[in-house]
C-alpha cells in the first residue's frame, strides 16, 4: 500500500516555473516505477512522465518532453516534477501516481496502481 500526497500547485504566468512534489508514505516506495499525470478542465487524465524505481530511466509524453523533468529521491520517499516554460495550456491537476511494474513507458492511467489526489497549477497568458 503507498499513499501519495502532492504539493507545490499554484498560479504562476507563462513561462515561468514549478516545481511540484510527491510524498509517498509505506516502506516499498523504492520499488515502484512513479509518473506524473495531468487532467485539463473537461478533459482526461493524460499521461505526461514516468521514471523507474532507481531513477535511471525517464519517459515524457512529447507535450512535454524538454520542458518538464522528473526526478526522485528514494531516501526521502518523493518524487519531483520540475515544469519550465510554463504554457496556459499546462494548465491542469497534475497527479502523482505509483505503478507496481518496475518500468513502463507511456502507462495509461489505468495502468497506475496508487493515485494521489492531486495539485492544481494554473498558468495565465
Amino acid at each position: 500500500q503507498v499513499q501519495l500526497v502532492e504539493s507545490g500547485g499554484g498560479l504562476v504566468q507563462a513561462g515561468d516555473s514549478l516545481r511540484l512534489s510527491c510524498a509517498a508514505s509505506g516502506r516499498t516506495f523504492s520499488s515502484y516505477a512513479m509518473g506524473w499525470f495531468l487532467q485539463a478542465p473537461g478533459k482526461e487524465r493524460e499521461f505526461a512522465a514516468i521514471i523507474n524505481w532507481s531513477g535511471g530511466r525517464t519517459y515524457y509524453a512529447d507535450s512535454v518532453k524538454g520542458r518538464f523533468t522528473i526526478s526522485r529521491d528514494n531516501a526521502k520517499n518523493t518524487v519531483y516534477l520540475q515544469m519550465n516554460s510554463l504554457k496556459p495550456e499546462d494548465t491542469a491537476v497534475y497527479y502523482c501516481a505509483a505503478d507496481s511494474l518496475p518500468y513502463r513507458s507511456s502507462p495509461r492511467a489505468g495502468d497506475m496502481d496508487y493515485w494521489g489526489k492531486g495539485t492544481l497549477v494554473t498558468v495565465s497568458s
